[in-house]
């Protein structure tokens, strides 16, 4: 019996992706802003609807040019979640910032923001929240907090590509919110430039900015005003993204019936919990994780993920550990001081979820953690 993937990218036929390449080979524009990059950045911000857009070369260097492009002050602190994939906080640490960890909702994983105020202090300089896995953040209620003590905001979309929000009556793209929002358009994303990302603002003069840096702070040939890394995305890579952009609402929706089909059959099992829906977001489904009660489910999360592996499934923990337990932060952190994420932790595992994932095998994945 074949093995089930936890994810399988989306990709357009290999016919498709030849044509798209061609000219590059014709052109010998291999990268630094070819012809498939310019066009990928007007789709993208026209899909997205955002005003300003910027690849990079991932979504890891999206977060660290966000923050450099930003200017803040050096060492400040900055209120982010535990629960992520370690990349936003390397972010923060990389770039000479202090992280400071904020629990989360119990329910939808985001940021919980009854609890960011409290950490504010005189050295806070900015906000980083995570949307977490395309559950978006309660954003009316930190970008009001951050205007009440004038910080700046940078989300980390990454597990939201083409979803849109209902706020006050008006319908924004996830990439709409705060100073700066960053996407990941890594290959196990709904969307996926092979390996890249995007940064999007709201101003000609920080997209700017953001482009400058991207390319070693070079303005011309003779002028280089910032200490800047290369982290521009390739021509191939901007292929692939163009080929995928024509695909995505389809595998969206691929999506979103397996993500039915799993509700349908998992939504009544005893001590297993699925991701809660948010009726004012257009969902784009990146992710099915399930959260095991042991008590009530009989069986510990790392329990079910053995038999799930056994029965020849991968599923993912993920977030696990989460960021203030993993062996480079648990001796600066306590773990215990977000008590929520940390429970969450250890009861979350995400489950086979892509857009050609058969009813077979979704029912394969269901038998097992129904126990049938």
């Amino acid at each position: 019996m074949d093995k089930i993937l936890v994810t399988r990218s989306s990709m357009p036929s290999l016919e498709e992706y030849v044509e798209e390449i061609k000219p590059i080979f014709e052109s010998r524009w291999l990268t630094n802003m070819g012809a498939k990059h310019q066009l990928l950045t007007k789709e993208l911000k026209d899909y997205l609807a955002v005003d300003e857009l910027c690849l990079t070369v991932n979504g890891h260097m999206a977060l660290e040019l966000s923050l450099q492009a930003l200017n803040l002050p050096k060492g400040a602190e900055i209120i982010t979640t535990p629960f992520t994939f370690v990349s936003t906080t390397h972010a923060i640490v990389r770039s000479g910032f202090q992280p400071v960890f904020c629990d989360v909702d119990p329910m939808n994983c985001t940021m919980d923001v009854s609890k960011l105020e409290s950490l504010i202090t005189e050295r806070t300089a900015a906000i980083l929240p995570v949307h977490v896995y395309g559950n978006i953040c309660d954003t009316e209620g930190i970008e009001e907090i951050a205007a009440k003590h004038g910080l700046k905001v940078l989300y980390d979309a990454a597990h939201t590509f083409g979803e849109t929000v209902e706020v006050n009556g008006k319908t924004r793209g996830a990439g709409d919110f705060g100073d700066i929002s960053i996407f990941s358009f890594h290959a196990t994303k709904v969307f996926h430039t092979i390996e890249g990302g995007a940064i999007c603002c709201h101003s000609a003069e920080m997209d700017e900015k953001l482009k400058i840096i991207r390319d070693f702070g070079i303005v011309d040939d003779e002028i280089i005003s910032d200490v800047g890394p290369n982290a521009k995305m390739n021509e191939f890579a901007a292929a692939m993204g163009l080929c995928n952009l024509r695909h995505v609402d389809g595998e969206i929706e691929k999506r979103g019936r397996v993500a039915d089909y799993y509700r349908e059959r998992l939504g009544r099992v005893d001590g297993i919990r699925l991701n809660p829906v948010q009726v004012h977001v257009k969902s784009n489904f990146a992710y099915f994780p399930i959260f095991v009660d042991e008590e009530s489910y009989g069986e510990s999360r790392d329990q079910l993920h053995l038999r799930l592996q056994e029965a020849g499934i991968s599923a993912r923990k993920y977030f696990y550990p989460m960021i203030t337990e993993l062996d480079c932060y648990r001796n600066r952190y306590n773990s215990d001081d977000t008590p929520v994420a940390k429970r969450l932790s250890h009861q979350v595992m995400t489950i086979p979820m892509y857009a050609d994932l058969t009813k077979e095998d979704a029912d394969r994945v269901i038998k097992v953690i129904r126990r049938e």
